[in-house]
Formats: C-alpha cells, structure tokens, sequence
C-alpha cells in the first residue's frame, strides 16, 4: 500500500490532523497521537514552507565570525 500523497498547501489545513497517514478530521482522530491535532507544516511556517533550505555551512560560518552588535 502507497502512503497518501502529503498536499503542499491545502485550502482547510485546521480541519484535518497531519500527525500520521491516516489525516483524520480534527475532531475525529483515530490514532491516539496526543489529545491535540498536529499542524500542517504550512500552518506553521507559512504557504511557502516547502520552499525553505537551511543555510549552508559557509553561510553559517560567516555569521558565527561576526561579533553581535553593542548596544
């Protein structure tokens, strides 16, 4: 059996739980995963959460040489 294609963003994210491959309604959760629902990525991070990379190590690296600003 193929796992259920996860949508990029779907219309009504709050209505359904993310947790598993069930995707069970929101207030019909058959899995017992927490008294909670869990959250689409795109609810979380935004519409464009698909998008997103890490910094790459050079990038972070940069970042940690420079001292934070004094204020």
């Amino acid at each position: 059996m193929r796992p259920k294609k996860f949508p990029q963003n779907p219309a009504h994210p709050e209505r359904t739980c993310w947790g598993c491959d069930r995707y069970c309604a929101a207030n019909a959760m058959l899995c017992g995963n927490g008294s909670e629902r869990s959250q689409h990525p795109a609810e979380l991070f935004g519409p464009d959460w698909a998008q997103w990379e890490p910094p790459s190590e050079g990038e972070h690296a940069e970042a940690s040489d420079t001292p934070p600003p004094q204020t």
